[in-house]
């Protein structure tokens, strides 16, 4: 039986013009900024910055989402969590492999490049995240929305870090071990989101089947 008395079933925090403007804010962020880390990811021949820049791509794709289901039911936006959650834990594992592989194949990227990127990503993932802030204890929708933010702005910080490690000891390992630990922190940031997810549905009573059908049903 559903919770009725949770803020995070009460359909009017959704709506709330300031929640939905925020996500478009981010959204128009991460989307430009997946543009711009990932041209100079590639350009500069970082894993790190690529990773960052997947990332960025995956929250852009995930404010879409939320921005979708605002206005629905508890359900069906823990239903979308659960797919925001895949999405994180899937991008986490791809950015494993990619760093596996670059072990064995890649080369010193360029620290210069890392390092202005990182700044500018840093800058625009801590100005969404302090925008954010206020709606961390939402549901898991609304609190997904937070995870990856918080994470955008940890990972900005490891890439400036690596930047300054490629610099001085001229070799791809700072970016590689920067950007294995972005993996693991997509990997945990989505567990914990699809575990709220399953909770709130559980709490709703909805069936483990129901959850798995595509958003599209709801219209």
């Amino acid at each position: 039986m559903a919770c009725t008395s949770c803020p995070s079933d009460k359909g009017g925090t959704l709506n709330d013009p300031k929640w939905r403007r925020a996500l478009w804010i981010a959204l128009a962020v991460n989307g430009s900024m997946f543009a711009i880390e990932m041209v100079a990811g590639i350009a500069g021949g970082s894993k790190a910055l690529q990773a960052d820049a997947l990332d960025f791509f995956g929250d852009a794709a995930n404010y879409a989402i939320s921005l979708g289901v605002a206005g629905m039911a508890l359900a069906w936006r823990a239903r979308a969590a659960l797919l925001k959650g895949a999405t994180l834990a899937v991008l986490g594992l791809y950015v494993l492999l990619a760093t596996a592989w670059g072990m064995l194949h890649g080369a010193a990227p360029q620290s210069e490049i890392m390092g202005v990127i990182g700044v500018a990503a840093l800058l625009a993932n801590g100005g969404v995240a302090l925008m954010l802030y206020r709606f961390r204890t939402g549901d898991a929708n609304m609190r997904s929305v937070w995870i990856c933010s918080r994470n955008d702005a940890i990972g900005n910080v490891a890439v400036v870090l690596a930047a300054a490690g490629v610099f001085g000891t001229g070799t791809a390992w700072p970016d590689l071990i920067v950007a294995a630990l972005m993996a693991f922190l997509g990997l945990w940031g989505g567990f914990q989101i699809i575990a709220q997810a399953r909770a709130e549905l559980r709490a709703t009573g909805t069936p483990r089947t129901s959850a798995l059908q595509p958003l599209q049903q709801s219209r």
